[in-house]
């Protein structure tokens, strides 16, 4: 057996990393409590389940060939270093997190996004593959972008492209968590519809519970959600009208809630986009597997080799 990557998935509450293959299969799949160690402690998870799985790379007799990382926030991918904006795990923001891992793992570390890595992924070896341009949409306790345009990952100038999900749909809406306010996230998050809920509720309610009580036809509930599909058909217009993208990819939990409620997201999205647009572009709402995101990070490894080698 060849070499493998290690992709690693940072989330505010897991670390998940995985050894895979060149062809996208995860051979080991660990993980851990972000902050195992308590509070501030999400560099130590990340060296741990790294170590584990170098451990479990010599055991299989192959060799470690990259690691690909991805964090919940804004990048400088180049450099492999944190931005500010990482809410899930604010002591990595600065954090020349590259160099660091690079130092110990002893092979080529790239960071980036996770919902980058994650829209590499699906490009490499899922619903994206073929595509010379695709967005992917990750909705869950936020909301992240991902963004391929004519076979290139788009990061902007300050590695903040992709933020879709503080693209601001309602000049007059809540507070986001950014500092805006009426943005996407604001609408279709797991943790905005949750708190929305336990607003109209008076106790907690979670995502799913308020999609399965709108199944049932709760009044609140239906109305919530109502919410949610018109926000997010508009949010799907700004990519569909302003990118015109072959393929729109949505993941996540609130996804997977949504799936049962495609048709209505249809509905939106075309009382906002361009009928043209919308033709010839395919959207899909997907349910991934735990490897997904850790496929991301291997598929990170695998997109910068081969640009960095190119512009060598």
């Amino acid at each position: 057996m060849s070499g493998v990557t290690i992709g690693v998935d940072v989330g505010g509450t897991t670390v998940a990393a995985g050894l895979v293959t060149a062809d996208g299969q995860v051979l080991e799949h660990v993980q851990a409590p972000t902050h195992a160690r308590g509070p501030g402690s999400a560099l130590e998870t990340i060296v741990e389940v790294l170590d584990r799985l170098r451990d479990r790379a010599r055991a299989r007799g192959v060799a470690v060939s990259g690691v690909g990382v991805g964090i919940p926030g804004t990048v400088d991918a180049e450099r492999g270093v944190i931005g500010v904006d990482v809410n899930y795990v604010p002591e990595l923001a600065g954090a020349p997190l590259a160099e660091r891992l690079g130092a110990r793992v002893d092979a080529p570390v790239f960071v980036d996004n996770d919902v980058n890595a994650l829209v590499l992924a699906e490009w490499a070896w899922g619903a994206g593959r073929g595509a010379r341009s695709l967005v992917m949409l990750a909705l869950g306790t936020g909301v992240g972008g991902g963004i391929v345009l004519d076979g290139r990952l788009q990061r902007g100038a300050a590695g903040s492209a992709g933020e879709l999900g503080h693209v601001p749909i309602a000049f007059d809406g809540p507070p986001c968590v950014c500092g805006g306010r009426g943005c996407l996230k604001a609408f279709v998050s797991g943790t905005d519809i949750a708190r929305r809920a336990e607003e109209r509720f008076g106790r907690p309610v979670g995502a799913a519970e308020v999609f399965q009580l709108a199944a049932t036809g709760e009044a609140e509930a239906a109305a919530i959600v109502d919410e949610v599909c018109r926000a997010l058909g508009a949010g799907l217009a700004v990519i569909v009208n302003g990118l015109n993208p072959e393929r729109v990819l949505l993941a996540g939990s609130v996804a997977k809630s949504l799936r049962p409620l495609e048709a209505r997201i249809r509905a939106s999205l075309a009382d906002y986009a361009f009928a043209a647009a919308i033709a010839a572009t395919r959207l899909e709402i997907l349910s991934l597997d735990k490897d997904a995101t850790v496929r991301g990070g291997a598929a990170l490894v695998r997109y910068e080799t081969d640009r960095r080698r190119t512009r060598a």
